[in-house]
């Protein structure tokens, strides 16, 4: 017994298999990859968003939406064409892109070039029309005091001039449609300058934001009197009444600035509309 209790004991280690277990791979690498990439492409959307213009970002949306077929020649049938290829020359839509199967008569050869002719000189008038208005701020001191509350842009809808409030001179005597003066000789330059062409107008009113605590909100009537004022001014101007397409008061529904109570917001827009408006 004595010998019994000097043997060493006897240690048995069991070894621990794990079935499945392991290295599990690089699936969840890819997987978070796939993440940043997607993230990446968002936060690059919203910069495209806040960067560019509303004609940049449709022509960025049409690129990636063509509307060009695959190829020449269409699917038969009663559909959309008829059967016909959309490259022929009863379906093709005379915008300069495609080519007829056969040759174009001479109509179409015309119409188009008598299309694309009158919408490159209108361009071109609407650009000269701006430049002109740019250049009256140098002629003078009180031209140049007049020309900051003038800014232009061409747009698909025509030459936009934009009158607008600044904090020191307003261009309506309080809130009011009552015209100041120098919303008078404004309106009898922009008269002046339209002149040269047979376009006709549209006039659009806005407004700052009121405080909501008001028992009338006047913003609706206001911008109506005013764009009705701005109209009556031009027409006082030699403006032919019947150039006058549209007047319109837009209330507070489109501030240009982050604050819509910002004296920005008061504007009137005179717009010398394209041909085809």
């Amino acid at each position: 017994m004595a010998g019994q209790g000097n043997t060493a004991p006897i240690i048995i280690k069991r070894k621990k298999v794990i079935q499945g277990g392991g290295h599990h791979g690089g699936a969840w690498k890819v997987a978070y990859a796939d993440f940043v990439t997607a993230m990446m492409a968002f936060f690059m959307l919203m910069w495209l968003l806040n960067a560019t213009t509303e004609k940049q970002r449709k022509g960025i949306a049409d690129y990636f939406n063509p509307t060009i077929p695959m190829t020449r020649v269409s699917g038969g049938g009663d559909g959309a064409f008829g059967g016909d290829s959309i490259f022929s020359e009863q379906a093709l839509a005379k915008n300069g892109t495609g080519q007829p199967d056969g040759q174009p008569s001479e109509d179409a050869q015309a119409g188009g070039k008598a299309g694309e002719g009158e919408a490159d000189a209108e361009q071109t008038a609407f650009e000269q029309m701006s430049e002109q208005l740019a250049k009256k701020g140098g002629e003078s001191m009180t031209m140049e005091r007049l020309m900051r509350h003038v800014i232009t842009r061409v747009t698909d809808e025509g030459l936009v001039v934009e009158l607008f409030d600044l904090p020191d001179a307003p261009l309506f005597v309080g809130q009011t449609a009552g015209p100041t003066e120098n919303t008078r000789l404004i309106a009898a330059l922009l008269a002046e300058v339209f002149a040269i062409s047979t376009n006709d107008l549209a006039l659009n009113g806005y407004i700052q934001t009121y405080p909501v605590t008001l028992i009338e909100n006047p913003a609706w009537d206001l911008t109506t009197q005013r764009a009705h004022a701005m109209r009556l001014l031009l027409e006082g101007a030699n403006m032919p009444p019947k150039r006058i397409a549209r007047v319109t008061g837009h209330a507070d529904r489109k501030p240009v600035t982050s604050d819509p109570a910002a004296v920005r917001n008061n504007r009137i827009e005179v717009i010398l509309l394209r041909k085809d408006r």
